[in-house]
């Protein structure tokens, strides 16, 4: 290798270890760091962890306190080197320009080691402040920006979320009260069935939800006790038979003077309390299920049939329950059917004591059902005048009709009833309202900006909601997919900060 390339190795060589130099020690080689512009909470800050202003022979530590107490400025003064001063030793104005032209000019008082706002900070503390203070006949200014749920949404940005805007107005609203309420079957239509005697089940022809019509054969038991009372009834008719044939003798031997008046009169008695048990008799089974009309040929039915005993259906409608299976003993109060006609249920509504003033017989209801996607309307009926200890509610009842068996018994449904048709001064929709923090909000729009503004809320109508305050007349707000200004500001992370 001659000179001259030796030379131009080294310098090459050289060149890449000075290259090589630089780049370790760059903070951006291996380490991923790089530079980034200051945030929106990137300021100096005092003693308290508050915004310092500074300015020659001044510095206002600005915070808002709300600790227990509704917000209030409360600034620390130092002086230029940062001493604390005394906060009589200055003076203070504070403007804070909101959207919209508002300005809220704040005078303070000495207190303690800091001068207090004389006037609460409203809601959202999202404002420009310009300061104005004086010390020792020198006058100083400080101005800075404070942003808090607050964005800038340019039109096609606007358009692009499929936002639209409404405008704060009165509003004719229909107040609806809302309360809960559960299907119950009519109670004046279920009849539970005893059999009325003991014995033993031979058969169940029907199940729970079967429907059945009245008279309609449900089970079979095999009792003795009915075949003990058949039986009874069998000899009472027949002991009436026989003392009626006695007393037709009887009166044949009268009228030929064979036998005495007194014969007579003993076989009239005896046909009398004759057939008096024989009636008696076959009441009781009337009473037990038997039709009257099958009585007279009792005395003719198969001797198997006589402890067969029958249950039917009393009425028109579905078995509710049942209590009885195949081979069981059954005592004769024992409940082993219900059946219940569902061609119009109850809806019981549980009226809360403070809402009790709203509802009333006659009021027109709907009922709603999330659960089968279905409405239908009705009045109340009845309104109870108890109020329970356990609940605090009342009981009031809707008679529906339920031709279609739809709505079943211990169906949770929501009653809405009209409580009153007013209007309102000021009214947003509700489909506007969101969450953001701890408030209820809408996001108003001054220019290409929109600001979260809590709001207190009266009454509703399920599309209107009442605002008591934090908005006026002519405001402008999103109302459609409003949901997008609360995603935009919270891409700006989190800016309270007091």
């Amino acid at each position: 290798m001659n000179k001259k390339t030796f030379a131009i190795v080294a310098i090459i060589v050289v060149v890449g270890i000075v290259v090589a130099a630089a780049i370790l020690r760059s903070p951006a080689a291996g380490s991923g760091e790089h530079e980034e512009a200051p945030g929106p909470l990137d300021y100096p800050r005092g003693p308290h962890g508050a915004r310092l202003l500074s300015d020659e022979g001044l510095q206002l530590e600005m915070t808002i306190y709300e600790s227990g107490v509704p917000p209030q400025f409360r600034i620390y003064p130092y002086d230029g080197t940062g001493k604390a001063m005394t906060p009589d030793s200055v003076q203070l104005i504070v403007e804070l320009h909101r959207l919209g032209g508002r300005v809220d000019r704040i005078t303070f008082t000495p207190e303690a080691d800091y001068l207090r706002g004389n006037q609460v900070v409203e809601e959202p503390h999202s404002f420009d402040v310009k300061i104005q203070a004086a010390l020792a006949g020198r006058k100083y200014a400080f101005e800075y920006a404070q942003i808090e749920g607050k964005v800038q949404m340019l039109p096609e940005q606007i358009k692009s979320a499929g936002m639209t805007i409404g405008v704060v107005g009165p509003r004719e609203m229909t107040t609806v009260l809302e309360l809960p309420g559960e299907v119950k079957a009519d109670e004046t239509r279920i009849a539970r069935v005893v059999p009325r005697l003991q014995g033993v089940v031979e058969q169940v022809l029907k199940k729970q939800g079967d429907q059945v019509g009245r008279g309609e054969l449900i089970a079979v038991i095999n009792s003795r006790e009915l075949a003990d009372a058949k039986r009874d009834y069998i000899e009472a008719a027949h002991t009436a038979a026989y003392r009626a044939d006695v007393l037709q003798r009887e009166e044949m031997l009268f009228k030929k003077k064979i036998s005495a008046e007194q014969e007579l009169r003993l076989a009239e008695k005896l046909v009398v309390e004759a057939r008096l048990a024989e009636k008696l008799a076959g009441q009781k089974l009337v009473v037990l299920g038997v039709p009257s009309s099958v009585l007279a040929g009792l005395a003719d039915a198969p001797a198997e049939s006589m402890a067969r005993y029958e249950i039917r259906s009393p009425l028109d409608g579905v078995i509710l329950e049942r209590n009885v299976t195949v081979g069981e003993a059954v005592t004769a109060d024992a409940a082993i059917f219900s059946v219940g006609d569902l061609s119009a249920v109850w809806v019981d509504i549980a009226v809360y004591a403070k809402d009790l003033g709203n509802v009333r017989t006659g009021q027109e209801a709907t009922i709603v059902s999330t659960d089968l996607g279905r409405e239908a309307t009705g009045r109340i009926s009845f309104l109870g005048p108890l109020v329970g200890q356990a609940t605090r509610s009342a009981i009031a009842r809707i008679v529906l009709p339920n031709s279609g068996q739809l709505w079943r018994p211990g169906l949770f449904v929501t009653v809405r009833l009209v409580r009153e048709s007013i209007k309102i001064p000021l009214a947003v929709a509700a489909e506007a309202i969101q969450t953001f923090r701890d408030w209820q909000v809408v996001f108003v729009k001054y220019g290409d900006w929109f600001e979260a503004r809590p709001l207190e809320l009266g009454r509703t109508d399920g599309q209107w909601v009442e605002v008591l305050s934090g908005l006026k007349a002519g405001d402008q707000y999103a109302l459609a997919n409003s949901f997008a200004v609360k995603a935009e500001i919270g891409k700006l992370g989190a800016t309270h900060d007091h």
